[in-house]
């Protein structure tokens, strides 16, 4: 996602419709943000009204994942991890197993990674 930053309210919408949307009306959350969502292809509507999460829209969920994780560690190094962003962050070496084997602590390249995120407002 090339500078497409989103707002909070706009990472809820993605995250209910990724939740899927019960019964035949969206919530508010969701109708404000459909046409800028749609449109930067994060999620598509069916004809029949019926909105999906695509392939983008579900990367830009996990990425936000990954970031809050970060952020979480950062300031908490006793914080859980979930299984698939630890095992991402960790591949991309911006984690490490702690030293007691507890948990997990920011590499360099990940406070590094977490910097330019913040400084980038995303």
């Amino acid at each position: 996602m090339k500078n497409e930053k989103l707002t909070q309210d706009e990472y809820d919408a993605l995250a209910e419709v990724a939740r899927g949307i019960k019964g035949e009306r969206v919530s508010a959350c969701v109708g404000r943000n459909t046409k800028r969502l749609a449109g930067l292809k994060l999620f598509s509507v069916a004809k029949n009204g019926r909105l999906s999460l695509t392939d983008k829209g579900q990367q830009a969920l996990f990425l936000r994942r990954c970031i809050v994780s970060m952020r979480a560690l950062s300031a908490d190094p006793s914080v859980q991890l979930d299984a698939d962003v630890a095992a991402f962050l960790g591949k991309k070496a911006h984690i490490t197993a702690s030293a007691d084997g507890a948990g997990f602590t920011l590499t360099d390249k990940g406070r590094e990674s977490l910097a330019d995120i913040d400084s980038q407002g995303l």
